[in-house]
């Protein structure tokens, strides 16, 4: 059997409530590997995620990024077979979460399910309607598509 490989979160920084009297609020991050085949990672991921937010996103803000989260990181799962770098950064006034593949240089773009699709293709129209902006950058390989939500709780 093989060994299975330790999962690690990397959390750098004090965050917007751990900073000290006089010092500069230091965004919090959160940064997570995700193979191809560990399709069970996504309710890992999301689980770190709620985690990684509790003391500094309200409930409504943590359920959507949870939902985003999972969308994103499910379709760098089906579409490309390198898996992806999950990355979280909050600040008091902002939380953006960024999934990197490192295969697929094409671009989505929200698809328009039609009623045979079942829930296949809604997830960038999930993106789109509850993220505060969101968006998809090329890198020199592969791409990263993120988002954003706003006002998290100070």
């Amino acid at each position: 059997m093989a060994k299975r490989q330790k999962r690690t979160t990397v959390v750098e920084g004090r965050g917007p409530r751990g900073r000290r009297p006089g010092e500069a609020p230091q965004p919090a991050r959160m940064r997570r590997r995700v193979g191809h085949t560990e399709r069970s990672a996504v309710g890992e991921v999301r689980r770190e995620l709620r985690e990684f937010l509790r003391h500094s996103s309200g409930q409504e803000q943590t359920d959507a990024a949870e939902l985003l989260v999972s969308e994103l990181v499910t379709n760098a799962l089906i579409h490309t077979r390198h898996g992806a770098v999950v990355t979280a950064t909050a600040t008091a006034a902002r939380l953006r979460v960024e999934v990197q593949d490192f295969a697929s240089e094409d671009l989505p773009a929200p698809y328009v399910p039609n009623a045979d699709d079942g829930t296949h293709g809604r997830g960038l129209i999930l993106v789109r309607s509850l993220a505060d902006a969101w968006g998809v950058e090329a890198q020199a390989l592969g791409k990263t598509v993120w988002f954003e939500l706003h006002g998290g709780r100070p």
